[in-house]
């Protein structure tokens, strides 16, 4: 089985968590699944890392367009499931309705699961401007009671990039703010954002006080399996009908890409190889 993971890091620049991230899928598939890690192009933030972007609407709109082409591209080229690994989900909904294999979504998948551990689910982020999108993803998702607090570490991308030299600090901070959600009422956490998931799961990090924390990118690469083989086996796959789900003709598709100067080359991640989950 294969399957393309999507961050929307780019993963040439994060020597630290490109790591991490690579020992925590090894850890996590099953045995005959490989897991290529792919980024987003090198320059798609030429002011400020990803924070700054996905805190706008048109920015994040715009960035949207490599997790589509990520999506096409590996229908294309055979792959069995694509996993959007950040948690606003970013072009879920827009991949989903365009390829035949199953599209697992970080903030989509990483509730559901959570639902079945707790009745209150808290999300600890990092990313302040998010909230209300992470809002509106899951009423839109039929999650909106489900949710509860969201609730920020005080801790920003660079500073979780420096506690893998230095954990106990974030932990420290991540520990304060789980503790303010389960205050409010959560009984089950969500981290948000791939880069302090692979953290926390790189530290063991699996409850705080007696509330258990999600290992999201390890239950969306397990989820990403699971549809496959149903997809595989049955053809399970989600509808096609109606403006969310209706699929567009392939070659309807590629015109007004073409007609929007959308290239190609957003499929390139510019890392030599592509990472691959479970190689030596």
């Amino acid at each position: 089985m294969r399957i393309w993971h999507q961050s929307f890091t780019v993963l040439g620049d994060v020597g630290p968590y490109r790591a991490a991230l690579q020992r925590h899928l090894d850890a996590a598939c099953s045995p005959g699944t490989t897991v290529d890690l792919h980024g987003m192009k090198p320059g798609t933030y030429p002011s400020a890392y990803p924070g700054t972007h996905i805190g706008y609407v048109y920015l994040s709109g715009l960035h949207r367009e490599q997790f589509v082409q990520a999506a096409l591209t590996a229908a294309d080229q055979g792959y069995d499931a694509v996993f959007i690994a950040t948690i606003p989900d970013t072009g879920f909904e827009e991949a989903r309705s365009l390829v035949d294999i199953p599209v697992i979504a970080f903030g989509n998948t990483s509730v559901a699961v959570a639902a079945t551990l707790g009745s209150c689910v808290g999300i600890v982020n990092f990313i302040a401007e998010l909230v209300p999108q992470l809002r509106r993803n899951m009423r839109n998702y039929g999650f909106g009671e489900l949710v509860g607090p969201i609730v920020q570490v005080e801790a920003g991308f660079n500073d979780i990039m420096a506690a893998y030299a230095d954990p106990q600090p974030l932990i420290d901070a991540f520990t304060r703010a789980a503790r303010r959600a389960i205050a409010e009422g959560a009984d089950v956490i969500v981290p948000g954002e791939g880069p302090l998931n692979v953290f926390l799961a790189d530290q063991g990090l699996t409850r705080v006080d007696d509330v258990p924390v999600i290992d999201s990118l390890g239950t969306c690469l397990r989820m990403a399996e699971l549809r496959a083989n149903l997809h595989a086996s049955g053809g399970l796959r989600p509808a096609t009908t109606g403006f969310y789900h209706a699929r567009p003709d392939r070659a309807l598709v590629d015109a007004a890409r073409d007609f929007y100067h959308i290239p190609a080359s957003l499929r390139e991640d510019g890392i030599p190889g592509s990472l691959r989950a479970g190689d030596a």
